[in-house]
């Protein structure tokens, strides 16, 4: 007989499908499904695995199948086990498991149970979901029983909701919906993909899922995605928990499900109540957006004076409120040691019944879904010989220091309160800020300027470096995209990451941070991986300004370039972001076109007069004229410039944004059909000799757009087609349109290339600066007269002095711009401490 009443259940609904998962060995878009009873079998036989002895089993998991096969076969088999995302070497030496599993992978056993165990006690949690705290909740199996039910009630959970799993098993919420949904005969879509991936949301859609949990931090990434735009008809319900969300997102939700068809549930709870005390019905959120609501069922609420009855701290009282805490091995003998939870939070109970959250009676904060106390912080800081105060901005724990204690205050942080360590920030002080009162002054604290920022070794702050944006400002879990990266950036970019992390994976400009630094790198083979893109810009370049000088005579390149601008396009502005902020982040790479251009325009207007003309200056030689030999220099700049724009305000209307985003292949082909009209007629627009150098071939950009959502094989096949059928004819010179046709051909097959180091290294500095490199060889090459070669290393040498001078001017622009924010916050602290001043002053002339 089963020991665990979750597990029990799982005989009862024999065929029904249980998990669908990813397996390693499975095709990447095939999910294989495992019924209720095969789910009972893989329990049974792990649980046999361990055999009879109860011992204290610590599972490493992760949102697979095999990690909730390690859970429950280890719960059947009668042990406690004590649940983590990683295993820390503090938590194993205390607590010294009998038995250490990784995934459902066995690392360590000891036959013989060393601890002794409480007969009710099933499962160990920490506070915070973190693993830097030995402090654990002790939770039983009635207490998981309880509260998945009372869930799994208010949810109306049936066995036709099949759940997403968005959070991690081993945090509370998240194993509260394996339990609720385990319970009713319900399914789990097991996947440890990110809301912003695509291919989560064409699973869900495709495996008809009808719910996902949300952290506050959650409903932040759907935002990014325009989740208000995408379809998913078997959509049921959403949930929210894991911290307080803004009574008008709430509200805004509460509105989007109700026009969608889906419910928002507003949910509060800790682990130390299982998971959920309380939650607001839907149809009172709209309404009420700032209360909690009212109870789980069979759960209660009281209200306690503290503070000298100046307020009410809620206390729960239910079947799900933990055994106790434990701090340390002994304690895991105790029984009940806590009848009701004192939640610590200040609350009322409104008219209208429902429960509202006013305050904290102790000082925590809430990041990445964890629960932080700051006071246990400060002290741990204190113990090692640091005077400190710590508050956080609801993305980054701030921690203001005095004094040299003993090792990284940073660190030491991080590994308390379980942060990773980017999410912290520590800045020395002579001594902390304070209010006129005497206390400390927090609101000072976080407008601390941030330690000087040197580019690092680690993805945040090259991240930070290369998009010119302070260290702070990017956060961990948003992508390369998502920070406004480009294809101008791109190129040092993935050369710093490969060097840091090893090679990458195709798709790191769509990873966050927090996943990229998680996801094993693919290693093997000689030299290093260079992306088809950044060595198609290289050699184009090269070609480009070496037929300019007449070194050689090869032409097409620039056709190519043309195409790799579409391709950089679609990957980096064609996102999931909002469409807002889509357009925000390619008017900043036009600008970084455009600006340098007209500037230079400018300059060589001065100083070599007639070469230009004002036109050129707002690039628009291509529309207005005149159409001469040094106007027309910069031709490409301009078809570049008209292409990105037209493309980003296409797709700023609402409906061919939603198309694109359901189907983007089929709409980047859809545009490529309309576009290829101008290949056969210019409409008496342009010269028949002028077309391949006018807007009319922006064909080729959409072709490259095309070929940067071709992630199919038959896909690559229709726009190799395409390309083959289109091209023949167009510059009538044979040799020009094979390599035109050559590069877009490798551009479109195959992503990378491994190429020698050496060749790497010179081939990311040549593409990095091939925007100046064109912009500036004009002016540079007839100097050399028919030192030709020696032109040519001049024009790259010049257009790599530039772009590293631009590097160093918007590194000081946002050095500048820091230090102006905390001089002007330092000069607002202190008017307010001298009116402060003047306010006692004057309070003792009264008296």
């Amino acid at each position: 007989m089963p020991n665990h009443p979750i597990v029990a259940h799982l005989r009862g609904f024999d065929d029904r499908i249980a998990v669908l998962h990813r397996h390693p060995t499975a095709p990447a878009d095939t999910l294989c499904r495992v019924t209720y009873a095969q789910l009972a079998d893989r329990v049974a036989a792990f649980s046999a695995r361990l055999g009879p002895a109860r011992r204290l089993v610590a599972l490493t998991a992760g949102n697979d199948l095999d990690s909730l096969v390690a859970y429950l076969g280890a719960l059947d088999a009668g042990c406690v086990v004590l649940l983590t995302g990683e295993l820390s070497g503090e938590l194993a030496a205390i607590y010294d498991p009998d038995v250490v599993l990784d995934h459902g992978r066995i690392v360590t056993e000891r036959a013989e149970p060393a601890h002794e165990l409480h007969p009710e006690l099933a499962l160990l949690l920490s506070t915070s979901g973190s693993t830097g705290s030995p402090k654990l909740v002790r939770l039983s199996a009635a207490n998981l029983l309880a509260n998945a039910d009372s869930i799994a009630r208010y949810l109306e959970i049936g066995p036709h909701d099949r759940a997403a799993t968005t959070l991690p098993l081993f945090y509370c919420y998240g194993l509260s919906v394996v339990h609720s949904h385990l319970l009713r005969g319900a399914s789990l879509l097991l996947t440890e993909r990110s809301v912003l991936d695509p291919e989560f949301w064409a699973e869900f859609r495709a495996h008809r899922a009808t719910s996902f949990a949300a952290v506050p931090y959650t409903v932040d990434l759907l935002d990014r995605i325009g989740f208000a735009e995408l379809s998913l008809p078997d959509l049921r319900y959403v949930t929210q928990a894991g911290g307080k969300l803004e009574p008008a997102r709430v509200r805004a939700y509460a509105r989007l499900g109700a026009a969608a068809g889906w419910r928002f549930f507003v949910m509060y709870g800790q682990t130390e109540a299982t998971a959920r005390m309380a939650y607001l019905p839907p149809d009172l959120v709209a309404e009420h957006p700032e209360c909690i609501g009212i109870p789980v069922p069979g759960g209660h609420f009281t209200l306690e004076p503290v503070d000298d009855g100046a307020a009410e701290e809620l206390v729960y009282h239910g079947p799900n409120v933990m055994l106790g805490y434990a701090t340390h091995p002994a304690e895991l003998a105790l029984g009940r040691t806590v009848t009701a939870l004192r939640t610590g939070d200040l609350a009322r109970r409104t008219a209208d019944g429902l429960y509202q959250v006013i305050g904290r009676r102790s000082r925590f904060a809430k990041l990445f879904g964890l629960r932080i106390d700051l006071g246990r912080i400060e002290s741990e800081l204190a113990a090692a010989g640091f005077g400190a105060a710590c508050t956080d901005d609801g993305t980054r724990l701030i921690a203001a220091v005095t004094g040299r204690g003993r090792g990284d205050p940073a660190a030491l942080i991080a590994r308390v309160a379980g942060l990773p360590a980017a999410a912290v920030a520590v800045t020395a002080v002579d001594e902390l800020p304070r209010l006129a009162n005497g206390k400390i002054d927090y609101p000072a604290i976080r407008a601390l300027p941030p330690a000087e920022q040197h580019p690092g070794d680690d993805v945040r702050s090259i991240y930070a470096d290369a998009l010119a944006l302070p260290v702070e400002q990017v956060s961990r879990e948003q992508s390369f995209v998502e920070l406004g990266g480009n294809s101008l950036s791109y190129v040092t970019t993935a050369a710093r990451l490969e060097r840091v992390i090893g090679r990458l994976p195709a798709d790191w400009p769509q990873q966050s941070i927090d996943r990229l630094e998680r996801t094993p790198p693919a290693r093997g083979g000689l030299g290093r991986a260079l992306d088809t893109s950044t060595a198609l810009r290289a050699i184009g370049i090269v070609l480009v300004l070496g037929s300019h000088i007449q070194l050689f005579e090869v032409w097409g390149a620039a056709h190519v370039l043309l195409a790799v601008a579409g391709y950089n396009f679609a990957r980096f502005s064609v996102s999931s972001a909002p469409p807002a902020r889509r357009l925000r982040h390619t008017a900043r790479t036009v600008a970084m076109i455009a600006v340098p251009t007209a500037l230079w325009v400018l300059i060589t207007m001065v100083w070599q007069p007639g070469y230009y003309s004002w036109q050129n200056v707002l690039l628009l030689n291509k529309i207005l004229g005149p159409r001469n030999d040094t106007a027309g220099h910069l031709w490409f700049l301009e078809v570049l410039v008209y292409c990105t724009v037209a493309a980003a305000l296409l797709l700023r209307i609402p409906w061919l944004d939603r198309w694109e985003r359901r189907g983007p292949f089929w709409f980047a082909l859809a545009l490529l059909g309309l576009t290829l009209v101008l290949r056969w007629h210019s409409f008496g627009l342009y010269p028949e000799r002028d077309i391949p150098l006018s807007p009319l071939a922006c064909w080729y950009f959409v072709l490259g757009w095309a070929g940067a959502k071709a992630t199919a094989v038959w896909q690559r096949l229709i726009v190799s087609a395409v390309l083959l059928a289109s091209v023949p004819g167009y510059f009538g010179v044979t040799d020009r349109e094979r390599l035109v046709m050559a590069g877009i051909l490798l551009l479109v097959w195959l992503p990378a290339l491994r190429v020698p180091a050496v060749v790497a290294v010179v081939a990311v500095a040549v593409a990095d600066s091939s925007l100046f490199a064109y912009l500036l060889h004009w002016q540079v090459y007839p100097a050399f007269g028919d030192q030709r070669l020696l032109a040519l290393f001049a024009s790259l040498a010049a257009g790599a002095a530039a772009t590293r001078m631009v590097v160093l001017c918007r590194r000081n622009r946002t050095r500048l711009a820091l230090q102006g924010q905390y001089l002007g916050g330092r000069l607002v602290r202190q008017l307010r401490d001298q009116q402060v001043t003047r306010n006692r002053l004057a309070g003792k002339v009264i008296e």
